[in-house]
């Protein structure tokens, strides 16, 4: 599949990346198909999607979702006797055989396969008859040929064995593929409903967006209030948001002062002041005051309906990764079917008699041995052991093809805060105004020491102070405040006529002392003084990317505290090594540049783009597979949402949003970048894996078909008789099967 357009798996076609389904319902596989109705692709035959983003599971998807599933195990309660019957010759003493006999046992066969074929496996017979109808060959069309081809040669064996030649028969007895008709439709009925659970979890993510906005919202007319649904707000209309309500639609705020907690866009954890001519986002959560706001962006036009299309868009034209089962048929398909009818001619006009039964064995033979059990099987059963490999490392995936993909990006586009940093701001350092605390000099300061040292007398009292306070906030910082006071066993009382102001500070009473801790600009309008002390200091602070908070008490500056959010322990290693597997990072952050370039630098981070929208992100990912590169995605957050769906992999943090995970492939459990890498190796290893197990497949295809037409007679006067022809297919699936179970020891 090409980087920049979406090009059809069957007919390769290209349709432009902007390409949105009209209808309800449309091929992921093939660009411009799609149908009003659910159903299966006339081209590739996979199951149509639902091309309109909901909060619940359309009823269409669940019902096909529940039909394939009834289907399977129907087949399975039915196709698991056949099978044991058909193998029964691989087991000792032929147990099966010695009790009910040759025929008996055929007919048993023909019972339980028959409902499995033209009952549970209808709908695939169904794509692979509309693929040969429309000449749009794929693994359908394979699939139908070769349980078509089992089921009707093996009829035909069992009601007239006796006109069949010695070549069709062992030990004494024609043989019978019901079982292998049974299993083929067993294991493709698998495969369906495993692809739709996997859809349902894509949608998952869609869902999970769209239930962020609230479902009503307060409107305000003529001074009174009414409740509404969003799909009734229109632009203009003033609406009440009270501490505690999710924002309904985009807009800006007439009046009132509160806090926002915008980290569904920005991924940081401050939370945003928000005044008088503000811009406020639909989604995003209203914390401490009450506002009203004016609508300008509604329905569709909103910035949380804009992300929900990035994701459905994104997750549209990044279709599933084709086997090369499906890109090779449109070539092996015909061939097959080409050489099968060829045999039956050539040995028709010019074999030993009985020619005609002779040309059917041999032709039987080629499709027999042709039939795309161990290429089907190739690819999934290297993927299914990886899959396992990787849970026992804390590797979740959730979608085959991402693991497939994720061995060949070449770029790391990664979110900074709780991906590469704990997204949990800790207290960094202390600098106490030396007029408050008696000091003689500034020197004074747990930068200097260490901010695991023990604290002076003078930083307990100030970090006593503030968590006296901070512990009525609920910003991220009181938090980072309370839990520098309790590691260092600190105690603090309560405080007294405590208030709130919103996007400044917090102010009351401690131990009959009137204090107050909030930001620079809110302490000057309260008239604090001593603010210029430490200045020198403190834009160092923030030059480092750190945030400050002061403590004042009685009207004079008492000191700054100082957070920052700590990059991660593993991250530095696990960026290394990323960079020793060929991978260049580009850090993609809502935080201020100052914070990012920091970051950066100590990790040495390759490419660094700071304050970023979802939006943002999405179009930076974009960008760079348009310009040909392999680009995997790593975040945590809702606003990395788009961005995920739209990487060629996915990668979320185990301790991210549900969101992220939805949107991505690959889960960390460990919210550890060192999984990462591990992950990467995994896919390396998988895909080695198919490709040796394709070899295998197409080997004893190669080999196998031209011994099935009959090129061994001349030499040896016998043909390739159909159970050698079956031995040989069975081979080929155990040495695929065997060679992808060396993946459980594969070392990571």
């Amino acid at each position: 599949m090409s980087n920049t357009e979406p090009t059809c798996c069957c007919c390769g076609h290209e349709a432009a990346e902007s390409w949105t389904p009209t209808k309800a319902y449309f091929c992921p596989m093939c660009p411009g198909v799609e149908s009003d109705e659910p159903g299966a692709c006339p081209h590739c035959g996979m199951a149509l999607e639902s091309a309109l983003p909901t909060d619940e599971v359309p009823p269409a998807e669940a019902a096909e979702l529940r039909d394939m599933s009834r289907r399977f195990w129907f087949a399975l309660a039915l196709g698991l006797p056949a099978l044991i019957l058909g193998m029964d010759h691989l087991l000792p003493g032929q147990p099966f055989m010695q009790l009910l006999g040759h025929r008996l046992s055929g007919w048993i066969e023909l019972a339980l396969s028959t409902p499995v074929v033209f009952l549970a496996g209808w709908p695939l017979l169904q794509r692979g008859w509309r693929s040969l109808v429309t000449r749009n060959f794929n693994m359908f069309t394979l699939i139908g040929l070769g349980v078509m081809t089992s089921w009707s040669y093996s009829l035909v064996a069992l009601l007239f064995e006796e006109a069949l030649p010695a070549a069709a028969k062992h030990g004494g007895h024609v043989v019978l593929y019901f079982e292998a008709a049974a299993g083929i439709t067993m294991l493709v009925l698998l495969g369906q409903v495993m692809e739709l659970r996997a859809h349902r979890r894509t949608g998952a993510a869609l869902r999970a967006l769209i239930g962020l906005a609230p479902k009503t919202a307060t409107r305000l007319r003529d001074g009174v209030e009414e409740q509404i649904s969003l799909a009734q707000i229109a632009v203009g209309d003033l609406l009440r948001v009270r501490p505690g309500e999710k924002i309904p639609v985009d807009g800006v705020v007439r009046e009132g002062l509160s806090t926002v907690d915008e980290a569904m866009l920005t991924g940081e954890p401050p939370p945003v002041a928000k005044h008088a001519g503000d811009k406020v986002t639909g989604g995003t959560v209203n914390q401490t005051g009450a506002f009203v706001m004016c609508a300008e962006k509604v329905g569709r036009e909103t910035l949380l309906a804009r992300i929900v299309q990035m994701v459905a868009q994104a997750q549209r034209s990044r279709a599933p990764v084709q086997r090369l089962a499906d890109r090779v048929a449109a070539v092996f398909v015909p061939v097959v079917v080409s050489i099968a009818i060829i045999t039956f001619l050539v040995w028709l006009a010019f074999g030993p008699e009985p020619r005609w039964a002779n040309a059917l064995v041999c032709a039987v033979a080629v499709l027999v041995i042709a039939c795309p059990c161990a290429l089907g099987l190739a690819t999934p059963m290297s993927i299914m052991i990886g899959v396992g490999r990787g849970a026992q490392d804390g590797i979740l995936v959730r979608e085959a093809a991402a693991l497939e993909a994720l061995g060949v990006v070449d770029i790391l586009a990664v979110d900074k805060t709780g991906t590469l940093t704990a997204g949990k701001p800790e207290v960094t350092q202390i600098l106490l105004n030396p007029l408050w605390a008696g000091l003689s000099s500034p020197a004074n300061t747990t930068e200097t020491r260490g901010w695991k040292a023990p604290p002076t007398t003078a930083e307990k009292n100030l970090l006593q102070l503030a968590a006296a306070l901070e512990q009525h906030s609920e910003h991220p910082l009181a938090t980072a405040i309370i839990r520098a006071t309790k590691e260092h066993g600190l105690t603090f009382a309560d405080a007294t006529q405590f208030h709130a102001t919103p996007g400044g500070g917090v102010e009351g009473v401690v131990a009959g002392q009137a204090v107050l801790v909030g930001s620079e600009s809110w302490l000057a309008e309260r008239g604090v003084a001593g603010l210029d002390a430490r200045q020198t200091e403190l834009i160092a602070v923030h030059q480092r990317g750190q945030t400050t908070i002061g403590v004042a008490v009685a009207g004079q500056l008492a000191g700054w505290i100082a957070a920052a959010d700590p990059i991660k322990p593993t991250t530095a290693e696990a960026i290394r090594e990323l960079h020793r597997l060929g991978l260049k990072i580009v850090m993609l952050t809502g935080d201020i540049e100052a914070t990012a370039r920091t970051v950066a630098r100590e990790l040495g981070i390759d490419e660094v783009r700071a304050r970023v929208t979802p939006t943002e992100k999405h179009r930076v990912v974009q960008e760079l597979r348009a310009a040909g590169r392999r680009v995997a995605m790593a975040g945590d957050g809702i606003n990395d949402a788009p961005a995920l769906a739209a990487a060629e992999v996915g990668i979320a943090m185990g301790h991210g949003t549900d969101i992220a995970m939805q949107s991505a492939g690959i889960t960390l459990v460990k919210g550890d970048l060192r999984g990462l890498v591990k992950a990467i190796h995994l896919s390396r290893a998988v895909r080695r894996n198919i490709r040796q197990n394709l070899f295998f497949a197409f080997a004893y295809n190669a080999i196998g078909i031209p011994l099935a037409a009959g090129a061994l007679y001349p030499l040896t006067g016998t043909f390739l008789s159909p159970v050698l022809a079956g031995a040989a297919m069975s081979f080929s699936d155990v040495s695929v099967v065997g060679n992808a179970l060396r993946l459980r020891r594969a070392r990571l």
